[in-house]
């Protein structure tokens, strides 16, 4: 992690991988990437923290407030998708 990492604090966890783990980027972003812009390092943190479980979806709160999938792969970040239309930012 170096002084420009993306900021973002977790809003949701089921804590048992039952439910997709939510996260808010919180910037400031022009002291700190996006979480869209450091996606491969927050995945890795979250992986390597165990706040992401093997197989649970995550969710981000982006800096447009726009709720987007993070797409991850064998615990490696791998693109990303449209959030769930029933969720609401």
């Amino acid at each position: 992690m170096n002084d420009r990492s993306a900021q973002y604090v977790i809003v949701e966890d089921s804590f048992d991988g039952s439910e997709p783990l939510v996260i808010r980027d919180v910037g400031p972003w022009d002291k700190h990437l996006t979480v869209t812009n450091d996606a491969e390092s927050v995945v890795k943190e979250l992986v390597r923290s165990s706040h992401l479980l093997p197989g649970q979806r995550l969710l981000c709160y982006d800096s447009d407030n726009q709720l987007d999938e993070l797409v991850v792969k064998d615990g490696k970040f791998a693109g990303f998708a449209p959030g769930p239309a029933s969720e609401v930012a």
